[in-house]
């Protein structure tokens, strides 16, 4: 028995002990570019919550960004499917099962973009959220779209706000709410960028141009929840669980967290706060990115390298590993959060509740993913804090050092000189080709001292040469060394005494 609406109306007692979103067929407000795991896992949630508590009486219309999608799976099961979430809150391991009805229908507007464009002419659809990936907020230059659908994310929205404009003749009132989820810093206002150029590319009337401006509202943001998705692994066991079959079910976190920023308009509309649900709403959202990017994926990026090369493999591992769960904790409390310009019950807050996902024995995230593309990563989530830390103490950090020098033999391999258990860990370097062939250029040095110098002098990777920073080529070449000569466990255990 396939998950639908039918089932759910014909089967009550197989859906009595599951929580079951609102059933009212409510008018199409939300417009979503994305059909993927994370925005199933996280803003059509939050919508669903909304609905529940009668809050915002609205449905989603997902459209299909890519020509390969599952919108006519969301359709056969009536744009419903089954959520887990599962983790650890305050200690407890919870397991929470919820039927998401926020979604109306899916559109494949590669298939039929006059339906897609036909949602402008809606007088109920206020709000465009989007998850297209880091790529999709991106600029194509693309002729105007007549009959037949873009393949850049902005092209399309500006498409669909034109049709709205000649709608509703420019009214001011019907102008969107636009609040794009996709990773990269200033979403919102980049995305506008791009709507505005292909508008004057396309030499749309000014009046569209203005109506644009005055009148749609683009918010950045701020996304937090691991979303894994489909558990494959584990399918068979849900599915007999369950009593039906859901071609969609996501899996993902407890934790939540939303940060938007901009026009205070949406607040009304989005009663998210009111509902229960952890979005933040501020005028200035980098404090709040600087604490995610710092404490969260900076702990990644310091321990990942590290505890891979001590014989982990998960990040629940490595947490629970008494060495490197040592090494992880002295470098987040010790030398990461005191760098932070945040209130330190929010900072302590927010680190206890990162070991707690980090612990999530429902979600396997393998440390060998992480280190993809590690020294872009450990530029944007380490190197602040250590030049931070430097600022504040006149001296460089020891955890945060440290993992710097695992960064380099990780990169390097000449780690493999020593006799340790490292020489069994199997891996290919997972980054751009000039970044892996830097280092092999170095696969024949023997000197430490020189290898960790070179390393810091490269400006391509920095941007300036961070030998520079008194005490850090010292500290980077002593813990090198270390990693070489002991092995990399018997060297963090030397780092923490």
């Amino acid at each position: 028995m396939q998950l639908n609406k039918n089932l759910i109306e014909s089967e009550k007692n197989l859906f009595s002990k599951i929580n079951l979103g609102s059933l009212i067929d409510f008018p199409e407000r939300v417009l979503q570019f994305g059909e993927g795991n994370f925005l199933r896992g996280f803003v059509d949630s939050h919508f669903n919550e909304l609905n529940k508590q009668g809050l915002f009486n609205g449905k989603i219309v997902v459209v299909q960004p890519l020509k390969n999608g599952v919108v006519n799976l969301l359709n056969e099961q009536n744009g419903m499917y089954t959520l887990l979430l599962r983790g650890i809150h305050k200690g407890k391991q919870i397991e929470n099962t919820e039927i998401i009805t926020s979604i109306s229908r899916g559109i494949d507007p590669y298939f039929n973009w006059k339906g897609f464009l036909d949602c402008a002419a809606n007088p109920e659809m206020r709000f465009i959220v989007s998850n297209t990936t880091e790529a999709g907020i991106s600029y194509n230059d693309t002729p105007f779209p007549d009959k037949e659908c873009p393949v850049s994310f902005p092209a399309k929205v500006t498409a669909f706000l034109y049709e709205r404009y000649k709608k509703f003749n420019g009214a001011k009132d019907k102008g969107m709410l636009i609040i794009p989820c996709e990773l990269i810093e200033n979403n919102g206002d980049t995305l506008r960028t791009y709507i505005l150029q292909h508008a004057t590319d396309w030499k749309l009337c000014q009046e569209f141009i203005n109506w644009i401006k005055d009148n749609n509202y683009f918010y950045n943001t701020l996304v937090d929840r691991i979303v894994p998705g489909y558990p494959k692994d584990e399918i068979d066991t849900l599915t007999s669980k369950l009593g039906y079959e859901d071609k969609l079910i996501v899996s993902a976190e407890i934790f939540h967290l939303w940060v938007i920023q901009g026009d205070k308009i949406a607040i009304k509309e989005l009663p998210f706060v009111q509902a229960g649900l952890n979005v933040i709403w501020t005028d200035d959202i980098k404090p709040y990115r600087n604490l995610k990017v710092r404490i969260l994926n900076g702990a990644h990026t310091m321990f990942t390298i590290p505890s891979f090369l001590s014989g982990n493999n998960t990040v629940q591992e490595s947490v629970e590993d008494e060495v490197v769960g040592g090494y992880i904790e002295k470098g987040l409390f010790n030398e990461i959060i005191p760098t932070l310009n945040f209130s330190e019950e929010k900072k302590i807050q927010f680190a206890q509740e990162i070991l707690e996902r980090f612990q999530n024995p429902f979600i396997k995230h393998y440390l060998l993913s992480i280190t993809l593309n590690s020294i872009s990563k450990f530029k944007v989530r380490v190197l602040p804090s250590i030049l931070e830390y430097r600022k504040l103490n006149k001296q460089v950090p020891s955890a945060l050092s440290f993992s710097f020098a695992a960064l380099i033999s990780f990169y390097s391999g000449n780690y493999f000189k020593n006799k340790s258990n490292l020489a069994t860990r199997k891996y290919i370097l997972t980054d751009d080709l000039e970044v892996i062939e830097f280092f092999n250029d170095l696969k024949n040095e023997s000197d430490c001292n020189e290898i960790v110098k070179t390393v810091l002098s490269n400006e391509s990777f920095w941007d300036f040469d961070l030998n520079s920073i008194e005490g850090l080529t010292g500290k980077v070449s002593y813990y090198y060394k270390s990693i070489g000569d002991l092995g990399m466990k018997p060297a963090i255990q030397a780092l923490l005494k």
